[in-house]
């Protein structure tokens, strides 16, 4: 029992650590956010509640100029002021910013935080073994090449784990647009705009595409899930 303490010890550690960051992360999200009243999307986002019988869905707008949306832990679905300054200007389309909240509930309803929080343990009880397996063949040294290499394997699987939930939000929120009526169409046009963005901003500003897969596999992806789909009904 006593070789695995320090297993033990690093996945308690690494689980406060997650604890005390997300609780930080939402205090941050509120304090600097505020409720989204735009009744365009505020309409779409209660379509959306109702479609999925779940009760009302939080939205609110985070102060922050990147273009961007983020589904938080407790349950709430952020989009940017920088997002809504751009659907005000008229870049956006109101259907384009509800694909983002639609994806953001994907991630919620997907459960795709939890599964982070555990990916995240798994990575650092990796980190710690190969640190006392290589430390007892290569002393001093060992459990520095051990660090870089479990953080080199630690980004790697979480680009794969990242790019994975992005093409299963991606899916829920296809799905979820078409069935409140807007069809698939906005999220990929919002897609490609942002990217096409990236060339012309950096890529800074349009957050949302960070750590993600190429949009035209994202693109791709969408159009084949849809390809079947009858034409979505208008909700007018």
């Amino acid at each position: 029992m006593l070789r695995f303490l320090p297993v033990l010890l690093a996945l308690a550690m690494a689980w406060i650590w997650w604890q005390g960051s997300s609780w930080h992360t939402r205090r941050t999200l509120l304090r600097k956010s505020t409720p989204l009243s735009d009744p365009v999307l505020s309409a779409h986002v209660a379509c959306m509640a109702e479609t999925l019988g779940t009760g009302p869905v939080e939205v609110r707008v985070y102060d922050h100029s990147a273009i961007n949306g983020l589904a938080s832990p407790d349950g709430r679905v952020y989009v940017t002021s920088g997002l809504i300054r751009r659907y005000r200007e008229g870049e956006i389309a109101s259907a384009e910013v509800a694909s983002v909240i639609a994806h953001e509930i994907g991630h919620l309803a997907l459960g795709h935080a939890p599964r982070r929080r555990l990916d995240f343990l798994g990575q650092n009880a990796v980190r710690l073994i190969l640190g006392l397996v290589i430390g007892r063949f290569i002393p001093f040294i060992g459990p520095i090449i051990a660090t870089r290499a479990a953080a080199l394997l630690a980004s790697l699987l979480a680009a794969r784990l990242s790019r994975r939930d992005e093409f299963e939000a991606d899916a829920y929120g296809a799905a979820l647009m078409h069935r409140i009526g807007l069809g698939h169409a906005p999220q990929v046009a919002l897609l490609r705009k942002l990217d096409e963005s990236t060339g012309r901003r950096g890529p800074g500003v349009v957050a949302w595409l960070a750590s993600h897969p190429p949009v035209p596999d994202r693109v791709a992806a969408i159009e084949a899930l849809a390809r079947d789909w009858p034409a979505p009904r208008s909700t007018g």
